[in-house]
């Protein structure tokens, strides 16, 4: 290879990284704003997403409790309460 064909690489290697470098900088500083926004516009939407399912869950829970009362009606009959689980001092008789 020539020594012309060499110094020009030598040239043309960094003049293109350099060309490469301030694009990228031109393009960052030119589209961070909308993606800024685009990011921020997304964050909203998913915490609304996320409220909707808390909201809901609340609904569910106001639903699930009868008025006057602290049992939530989705407790059934015969299910297992933590004071059934202690003995009856009469049935021992």
């Amino acid at each position: 290879m020539s020594s012309a064909a060499t110094a020009l690489i030598w040239w043309i290697i960094p003049i293109m990284g350099l060309i490469g470098g301030l694009g990228y900088v031109l393009w960052i500083s030119k589209f961070q704003g909308k993606y800024r926004s685009e990011t921020q516009r997304s964050v909203g939407q998913f915490k609304r997403f996320q409220d909707s399912f808390r909201a809901a869950q609340a609904r569910d829970n106001e639903k699930d409790v009868i008025p006057g009362s602290v049992t939530p009606r989705s407790v059934m009959p015969g299910a297992v309460t933590p004071g059934a689980l202690t003995p009856d001092p009469e049935s021992s008789k």
